[in-house]
């Protein structure tokens, strides 16, 4: 009998060979290919500098020792027949690979995610805190991603995992209520990081509590007041109310009124909006809208002027009205009309003779 004819197991010699060539051909098939697609990877990145060329390299390179010889074992016991319970080993064995290896492309991708992000929150919007949240984001979902792949792991193993998964679920409802309020909070700062309701720096009001926003924590969030007091929100309490933001105004709607006495003449009366108009539309970084003779007060002719400044800075904003005020005074004064201002005038009418009083002289005369 042939050498290669003879049997070990269940298999002839020739088959084990066959086999193990299959796995040796695999093995080095895979770990060729890998290091070919890196090198091609690291080549084209030097060239384009592309960040996602450099996730795709480094991918590559995470490409597990463990992996490979898992798959080329898979591939090898199929040249073979196996044992079931070996055969069921191998193929348990290829899936944890793959499980460990997926879950490490994952993290590497979660983590390129979050450099990326948190980057241009630092260079481009100087947003530290916002930084800050989304590495803790980061690790929270690495968490979540190698605990499915365990979870996966076990129940390809054998384990059942649905008393497993259900002491879970008792135990984080527990922890949940436990920690509602700061699990409310964590959640809340991810909104704000998502949502982007405002950013730090951006001038807010909150209900009646107005500052500039400093830092977006996992649980608080704090601004600067006018004042100088910092103000500190709870992230779930700050998002359940009505946010403000001021930064984000591009123009700002600017509503005054004034008087006049009611004794100004009819032709001035009418020249007073196109007084006004060429007032604002001397300013710089304004839009005119309206000026009208509103309505008849109670001790003033109302008028109503409305327009925009272009720009949301609210010093800008206040040094364009006083200087459309001193403007105006001046105007006012040269064409002699008077502001108004809270006064009651009292006419007094002459009593009429008394007929009686008349009728009785008269009678008395005679």
């Amino acid at each position: 009998m042939n050498l290669l004819e003879r049997t070990l197991g269940e298999n002839a010699l020739w088959v084990w060979l066959l086999a193990l060539g299959v796995f040796a051909m695999t093995f080095l098939g895979l770990k060729l290919t890998a290091w070919g697609i890196r090198r091609q990877l690291t080549a084209r990145y030097e060239r384009t500098k592309s960040e996602l060329v450099r996730l795709m390299a480094d991918l590559a390179r995470r490409t597990h020792l463990l992996f490979l010889l898992a798959v080329a074992l898979y591939a090898g016991s199929l040249a073979v027949e196996l044992p079931a319970a070996a055969s069921q080993a191998i193929g348990t064995l290829a899936v944890l690979a793959f499980l460990i290896q997926a879950a490490s492309w994952g993290g590497r991708i979660i983590t390129y995610w979050v450099n990326r992000a948190v980057k241009r929150k630092l260079e481009e919007e100087g947003d530290a805190a916002t930084a800050t949240t989304l590495n803790a984001v980061a690790f929270l979902a690495k968490i979540a991603l190698w605990t499915l792949a365990l979870l996966l792991a076990l129940e390809n193993m054998g384990i059942d995992i649905t008393a497993l998964v259900t002491g879970l679920g008792i135990a984080g409802i527990a922890v949940a209520l436990a920690l509602q309020n700061i699990l409310g909070d964590l959640f809340a700062s991810i909104s704000i990081v998502v949502d982007k309701p405002f950013l730090v720096g951006d001038f807010i009001i909150v209900g009646d509590l107005l500052g500039t926003v400093e830092r977006i924590g996992l649980k608080t969030t704090r601004l600067r007041s006018l004042t100088g007091e910092q103000i500190i929100f709870s992230n779930a309490e700050l998002l359940k109310s009505r946010i403000r933001n001021f930064k984000r105004m591009r123009e700002r709607r600017i509503v005054f009124s004034f008087g006049v006495v009611y004794e100004t003449p009819w032709e001035k009366l009418a020249a007073i909006p196109g007084m006004v108009r060429e007032i604002v539309e001397s300013q710089p970084n304004t839009r005119f809208d309206r000026a009208h003779f509103k309505e008849y007060g109670d001790f003033a002719l109302r008028f109503e002027v409305v327009y925009y400044v272009l720009v949301p800075d609210y010093n800008v904003y206040m040094d364009i009205q006083q200087a459309i005020n001193l403007e105006l005074y001046r105007r006012f004064r040269e064409e002699d009309i008077e502001f108004a201002y809270p006064t009651q005038t009292v006419y007094v009418r002459p009593a009429a003779p008394s007929v009686a009083g008349e009728g009785g002289e008269g009678a008395h005369g005679r």
